[in-house]
């Protein structure tokens, strides 16, 4: 102390920054993969690396040991891979620093580099003493004209002997422990155990990696603290030069309290550091200071509790670094590289400055992705918002239903998924999936009159770039309430009835059938309404006699007719609601053809004596009658109806006859007579049975004709004498007295094989076409007999 060394002192300035802030100017997104990749550090310079032991030429291999030797700092995980190589050129001043290296990064056989170029400059000027604590090694440098101490410890005079006893001028390194002294070791030994010893222009710097075999680990107030005490001495001659080298650093790892990362160090890390006049402490991150009022706002504090410094941080404050993880879910922890600047003056104004450069670590902490549901009923949608999702961790697949779906969906999806970007460095997703979308399960509770539309969702998510996937599950449900079968609303009309029927958006679940015939536009066609149906509502006109009307109430006035539309249930086919509708009709002539055998017609009869009219059976007689109408009702096998059996169809015929009115008695008698012809048409593969006697029966009701026509009699119906008296008006309507009912023997019919071909055989049926035959002759027994037939005829009729 107190004399200028020989040779020019020469520090290089620790420049710290990190790879992961520097590389986002002059680095591609892909330097990102590098945790999984190996570093080779190219350096292309003119100048010797002062701490490296030759120069630089070609590429080498930026391993942990080469990094602490050139003063690197190197970090390959789950966050960044960042670096403070200093390998540089320096100014004469000791100020300004050249930076100039390659970063050969191969990644999965593939060889990409990396050039950076910097040029910087030191913010202050520097302390006498400098002490910095790296993440991987720790140094101390001194300036030449540091003052010597006033007093002398006693084992710097251990030092000294040692130094006088030395029988070389070489400069040499003694390491002291805690009240050990070990035996000297001259620079170029100590530089194969790992330390290091340069001089610069005017600075004297030594460095050492934690955990050497000559440091030595205490406890200050609890906080791990790692010291290397060195004492640097050359004996010229009489004259012994010392130089005392003192280093020491919090080993506090950090821990996590209450959301916070929490890092300590004591005020005073070492005794040869005490006898403080003022201590100044200062905070930052990626090396760089950070101004109280901004450290404030962002959550850091700086106390000082029983001379231990407590540094606390909230885990996800600003400065900070994220990184998300998978195991058995979702993890993020959070990382600071954190700089705390300590300056220490002594009562002789010395100063000294300490550099803590540490990287500072929450455990992993779960996080919460989170789904909110923001379905609206009226829109008919599925409306999911999946939130919070951090921005390494994209969405790459949704499952719906089972049916997986790859993000982004194709266009013709009827699916829509969007991103969503906050400031907070998070984002979403928005999916949206129409309610009558395939995929959507629908439950239909018949007992609560309630609708659920249900939908399974299942995200995949990949965390980047590691590509660990994991998923995040959650169900939707949306339910109407009051969903009930449709009902139509029906209007009477002259020429028919008019349904119509609004649509609402869960008519799917049943169908219309017209009896057991779904309503469709074809079966419309066929039958003769007239359907329209669009988005908004169904309309369908049955005009009169269509099929599927029935009929009652028949009188000379008019009838009722009723149409009816069933609603069925589209899983079990059950009749869920149906519309029935009864409206009033009025008709001059009508002929109604029943499903059991029953024929009611209203005949115009006018010119003639509607109360004289008869069927063939003259014993039969009309029901009611008007002035000009009469009204029978009878059964097909009755009243001397004939049957004529046709390839498709079989038909049913009667007459009515009735004689002309005459306005004279003086008139001669005519020997002409009028008859109507009434008919029913049944198609034969809708008929269950034909009669044999008195028994009929049909799915279908039949078609009906009337036909008028004259003929002549040889028998004058019109008497040819003149009457005494003038004829009475005929009431408008009267009942008349029925004709009496024949007695008949019990009921016998025979059932008929629907026909499909010439003979009625079925394709692929074993049919006598012998049976076949005799049941066709068995359905004219009738036609032969009569109703008044013997038993011998009608049997004779059997036997032909």
């Amino acid at each position: 102390c107190g004399h200028n060394i020989p040779s020019a002192w020469f520090m290089l300035l620790f420049f710290f920054f990190w790879f992961a802030g520097v590389m986002k100017q002059v680095c591609t997104p892909s330097l990102s993969r590098m945790q999984q990749s190996v570093a080779t550090l190219s350096v292309f310079s003119l100048f010797r690396a002062s701490w490296c032991s030759e120069p630089l030429t070609s590429a080498v291999t930026l391993t942990t040991k080469y990094a602490r030797r050139c003063k690197c700092t190197m970090f390959i995980g789950f966050l960044w891979y960042s670096g403070s190589c200093v390998i540089l050129s320096v100014s004469q001043d000791d100020e300004l620093f050249t930076f100039n290296f390659k970063l050969i990064v191969t990644h999965e056989g593939k060889e990409v580099t990396y050039a950076l170029n910097k040029t910087c400059s030191i913010a202050l000027p520097w302390s006498l003493r400098e002490i910095t604590c790296e993440e991987n090694y720790m140094e101390v440098s001194v300036r030449s004209e540091i003052p010597c101490p006033s007093g002398t410890e006693e084992e710097d005079w251990d030092v000294v002997k040692h130094a006088h006893g030395s029988t070389t001028s070489d400069w040499q390194v003694m390491f002291q422990r805690a009240e050990e002294q070990l035996m000297p070791m001259k620079l170029s030994e100590a530089r194969k155990q790992g330390y290091i010893f340069d001089i610069t222009h005017g600075r004297l710097v030594f460095r050492m990696p934690y955990g050497q075999p000559d440091s030595f680990s205490t406890e200050v107030n609890g906080v791990p603290v790692e010291v290397v005490h060195a004492t640097l001495f050359s004996r010229q001659r009489w004259v012994v030069v010392m130089v005392d080298l003192v280093t020491a650093c919090s080993m506090d790892e950090g821990s996590y309290d209450n959301g916070a990362i929490v890092w300590e160090t004591p005020e005073v890390l070492h005794r040869l550091l005490s006898g403080l006049h003022d201590v100044r402490v200062q905070i930052g991150v990626d090396g760089e200071l950070m101004e109280q009022p901004v450290a404030e706002k962002r959550g850091y504090t700086v106390e000082n509790h029983n001379t231990t410094i407590q540094i606390s941080i909230p885990y996800n404050a600003e400065g900070g670094y994220r990184k998300s993880s998978v195991m058995d879910g979702l993890y993020e922890f959070y990382s600071f590289n954190l700089y705390l600047e300590q300056i220490l003056v002594d009562a002789g104004h010395v100063e000294t400055r300490l550099r803590f450069h540490r990287t500072l670590a929450s455990p992993l902490l779960p996080h919460h992705i989170f789904t909110a549901n923001q379905t609206a009923l009226e829109e008919r949608l599925f409306t999911i918002y999946l939130g919070n999702v951090p921005e390494d961790v994209q969405l790459t697949a949704v499952d719906l239903n089972g049916h997986k779906c790859q993000v982004p969906f194709t266009n013709t999806s009827s699916h829509m998924i969007t991103t969503v970007v906050h400031p907070n460095n998070t984002h979403g997703y928005t999916l949206k999936v129409p309610f009558d979308d395939p995929v959507v399960i629908q439950q239909y509770s018949k007992a609560d009159a309630v609708l659920h539309h249900k939908l399974n969702i299942n995200y995949t998510l990949v965390v980047i770039p590691e590509n660990s996937t994991f998923h995040h599950l959650t169900t939707v449900v949306a339910s109407f309430a009051d969903v009930s079968p449709p009902v139509f609303a029906a209007v009477c009309s002259e020429s028919g009835i008019s349904f119509k029927l609004d649509h609402r958006p869960f008519d799917y679940l049943w169908y219309i059938t017209i009896g057991s015939d779904l309503l469709t536009p074809e079966l419309a066609a066929q039958h003769g309404y007239i359907m329209s149906n669009d988005s908004q509502s169904l309309l369908l006109d049955v005009p009169l006699y269509t099929n599927g009307y029935k009929y009652k109430d028949i009188t000379l006035k008019g009838f009722l007719g009723t149409f009816e539309i069933l609603v069925r249930d589209h899983e079990t086919s059950e009749v869920q609601s149906s519309t029935v509708k009864t409206c009033p009709f009025t008709s001059t002539e009508l002929i109604m053809c029943s499903t059991d055998g029953k024929v009611t017609v209203v005949a115009d009869v006018s010119g003639g004596i509607p109360a004289r009219t008869t069927l063939i059976d003259k014993s039969c007689r009309p029901k009611k009658v008007d002035e000009t109408r009469a009204l029978f009702s009878f059964s097909l096998n009755s009243c001397g109806s004939t049957v004529k059996l046709g390839k498709e169809n079989v038909t049913y015929e009667n007459k009515i006859f009735y004689s002309k009115r005459y306005l004279g008695v003086s008139k001669a008698a005519s020997d002409s007579h009028t008859r109507v012809t009434v008919q029913c048409t049944y198609p034969i593969a809708g008929l269950f049975s034909l009669f044999s006697e008195y028994r009929f029966e049909s799915d279908l009701v039949g078609y009906g004709n009337i036909i008028h026509n004259v003929s002549t009699a040889g028998t004058p119906i019109i008497p040819t004498t003149k009457p005494t008296t003038t004829l009475q008006t005929i009431p408008t309507t009267r009942e008349l007295v029925p004709s009496p009912t024949a007695v008949h023997p019990p009921v016998r019919y025979i059932r008929v094989t629907r026909v499909y071909n010439r003979y009625g055989v079925k394709e692929g049926e074993n049919v006598k076409l012998e049976l076949l035959q005799v049941r066709s002759c068995l359905t004219f027994w009738h036609l032969f007999t009569g109703p008044a037939g013997t038993f011998q005829s009608k049997l004779n009729a059997a036997k032909l």
